[in-house]
């Protein structure tokens, strides 16, 4: 699988690779890395809206590879995300979230 890299103005905390943790319990999966990152920009946006957004973020992003060997990708859309807290699903800073996600997806599945 391509590494994945969140951009400009994102900072990675994290990168869990799932597959070598089950490998180290004598299991085996399929491919699977997450990608914890965020952007202080817009993850203070949300957490000025409502500080418990902070129990939401970083932001997610599971890279993986299906039954048929493919990589895909999957996230929690925003809405979704801070669903439940003080912070519109159509807020600002939801479509800012989403952008995000969307590019570093895109970026990472097109191969650029």
């Amino acid at each position: 699988m391509r590494p994945l890299s969140p951009g400009p103005g994102a900072t990675v905390f994290a990168r869990v690779d799932h597959a070598a943790g089950a490998e180290s319990v004598g299991k085996s999966i399929p491919d699977a890395t997450l990608l914890i990152f965020g952007n202080p920009a817009l993850g203070t946006l949300a957490m000025e809206q409502d500080i418990r957004a902070g129990l939401m973020l970083p932001l997610r992003v599971l890279a993986y590879q299906d039954v048929d060997g493919n990589t895909q990708m999957t996230w929690t859309p925003a809405e979704e995300l801070l669903e439940g807290l003080d912070v519109a699903p159509d807020a600002e800073v939801v479509g800012k979230i989403n952008g995000a996600l969307n590019m570093l997806t895109d970026k990472a599945m097109s191969g650029s």
